[in-house]
């Protein structure tokens, strides 16, 4: 199962870009509910006021359910959760305005259990958020971005603490994880005053940065869910029309354009992708992404296939936790939502069926350095074949 990731890295993700596809106010990964990369566990902040407490769900039984992890203190509405597929969550506190303190919460009896980790130091005018779910499920990563320098944590899985894994140079802000051992990481960068390239980043190699999307040179170009099976990538880009971002779609490792599908183009809500169903080996055409769409009237679920040309609109159960949820790789797509009749359930739905193919939109090739105009040149930064230095 392709899960969303729901803590975003970066929250003041340059929103200044983010004007024709992106949820107002907001990063591109949707907030409150954290679900893990292969959809057994998530949490949330549950409670209200100033009585809030970490909750974790169980999703793959036959009924989701939820355990609270209550500790003798309350949690402070800023604290940032991260289920681990063993059923522990990491919750990362900010202490003092700068120190980042790491724990991993668990159920024992009818307490809590509480494993301190260390902590993290952000100084000055640098922060640190979580990354979204690792895909092996053990290990958890922070960024503490800074205004010249991203420095890549890894804050669980590891053998001594939180330990530094990368250095990346300029501000770095999304998280996408593009293969299914957490070795290679996505970011979105930007250096100085230039405009935002999506970069791979491998974690085995102490960082290696190489170029992810450029579709054009001085467009912003960012990267916001992969699917590793299908190669789908979802993208956010001002390429076809300088000052609006649009919603696109291209495939790892293809030297085809990105495609910018009208349907996704919506005058009066913003659109924002948070699954790709997973299992489609080889066929992203067929894969269906999940979007949260939100208006004036509120927020509902879009679903699309790349070959489609249309968008579908489906009603959100009620108490939806809009923008999580998760595919099966049997097309069925699952919403948690939380009520107070049921305060934990999930909602499947299934994808409508496959209509015609929709012609692509694409960005014309510059002539004068047709490279640059490749949307994904996997060439620079293979996910196969690669081996770790030493």
């Amino acid at each position: 199962m392709t899960a969303c990731a729901i803590e975003t890295a970066a929250e003041d993700d340059d929103r200044e870009g983010h004007r024709d596809g992106a949820r107002p106010g907001s990063a591109d990964w949707p907030t409150g509910f954290t679900i893990t990369a292969n959809g057994a566990y998530a949490a949330r902040l549950a409670g209200a006021g100033d009585a809030l407490y970490v909750e974790r769900w169980t999703l793959d039984g036959p009924e989701p359910y939820a355990v609270p992890l209550p500790l003798d203190q309350p949690e402070e509405p800023g604290t940032r959760l991260l289920p681990l597929a063993d059923g522990r969550v990491l919750v990362a506190r900010r202490v003092d305005g700068r120190r980042n303190t790491f724990s991993l919460l668990y159920p024992t009896g009818p307490a809590t259990g509480e494993l301190q980790l260390g902590a993290v130091e952000a100084p000055g005018s640098e922060h640190l958020v979580l990354l979204p779910p690792s895909p092996d499920g053990i290990c958890a990563y922070a960024m503490c971005v800074g205004p010249d320098t991203t420095t890549l944590w890894l804050v669980a899985g590891g053998a001594f603490g939180p330990e530094q894994v990368a250095e990346v140079r300029g501000r770095c802000t999304g998280g996408v994880w593009l293969d299914r051992t957490g070795r290679m990481l996505a970011l979105d960068r930007r250096l100085g005053d230039g405009p935002v390239k999506a970069v791979a980043v491998d974690l085995e190699r102490g960082g290696e940065v190489t170029p992810l999307l450029q579709i054009t040179e001085g467009s912003d170009d960012r990267l916001l869910l992969a699917d590793p099976d299908s190669g789908l990538l979802l993208i956010r880009s001002d390429a076809p029309s300088p000052g609006h971002d649009r919603l696109g779609w291209g495939v790892l490792g293809s030297l085809l354009p990105v495609r910018f599908p009208e349907c996704l183009r919506l005058d009066d809500a913003a659109v924002t992708p948070f699954a790709v169903q997973p299992g489609q080996v080889l066929m992203p055409e067929s894969c269906s992404v999940a979007l949260r769409i939100d208006a004036a009237g509120g927020s509902w679920v879009g679903v699309w296939r790349p070959s489609a040309r249309r968008l579908g609109h489906l009603a959100a159960p009620a108490g939806w936790l809009a923008g999580a949820g998760l595919w099966t790789a049997g097309g069925v797509l699952r919403l948690p939502y939380a009520t107070a009749g049921a305060p934990c359930g999930l909602a499947d739905m299934e994808a409508p069926p496959e209509p015609e193919p929709e012609p692509p939109v694409t960005v014309p090739a510059v002539a004068e350095e047709p490279r640059v105009c490749r949307p994904v040149p996997l060439q620079q930064a293979p996910l196969t074949d690669r081996r770790p230095a030493g």
